[in-house]
């Protein structure tokens, strides 16, 4: 973070400077909010991204605080508890071919066992283009799983979960800030 860019801050918010972390969860929750991914989807793909700063020093702290707590969540320091994904069925824990059964709805990894539940919108949530939980599944395509896995697989959907009411927080607080703005 340069200096250009917290004299910046500090003309337009005033008082005492932000913190790294609050910089760091100002950027995050930016980059995570639907409307702006929507709105610069084509500049995204092609360039650096343009962070917009928000009119008032309220907004920008609830976005840091925001983005903060999710970044929390993907670094899996912080998962609220949830009743997703819990491993189910007796067998080798080996995984074969890992499917979606949308009607339980349930993440098979063989014929006997299964994560459940798993909502439609945590199994087709992406990153980078790929469905996170099919992507670590299929990484694990012909092995045992382990403990350790199994409670990851339970910790990635707790986080997905997080994730996906983060984000919607986010662009509420987004939209407020920015699309009133614009008038």
């Amino acid at each position: 973070m340069g200096p250009e860019f917290r004299a910046e801050l500090l003309a337009r918010y005033g008082g005492a400077e932000f913190t790294p972390e609050q910089i760091f969860g100002y950027v995050y929750a930016i980059l995570h909010a639907p409307s702006y991914r929507a709105r610069y989807a084509e500049f995204l793909r092609i360039d650096f991204p343009r962070i917009p700063l928000t009119e008032h020093r309220a907004d920008f702290e609830r976005l840091a605080d925001l983005g903060w707590s999710l970044a929390q969540i993907h670094l899996m320091k912080t998962l609220p508890r949830s009743t997703l994904g819990r491993y189910r069925g007796k067998g080798d824990n080996s995984v074969e071919k890992p499917r979606y059964a949308e009607a339980e709805p349930a993440v098979y990894i063989n014929a006997a066992q299964k994560f459940a539940p798993i909502p439609p919108e945590i199994w087709a949530f992406q990153i980078g283009g790929y469905q996170v939980l099919d992507k670590y599944l299929k990484s694990r395509k012909g092995r045992v799983l382990t403990l350790d896995e199994v409670t990851q697989v339970e910790r990635i959907a707790a986080a997905l979960e997080a994730t996906i009411a983060a984000m919607a927080a986010i662009n509420v607080t987004y939209r407020a800030a920015f699309e009133a703005a614009r008038g």
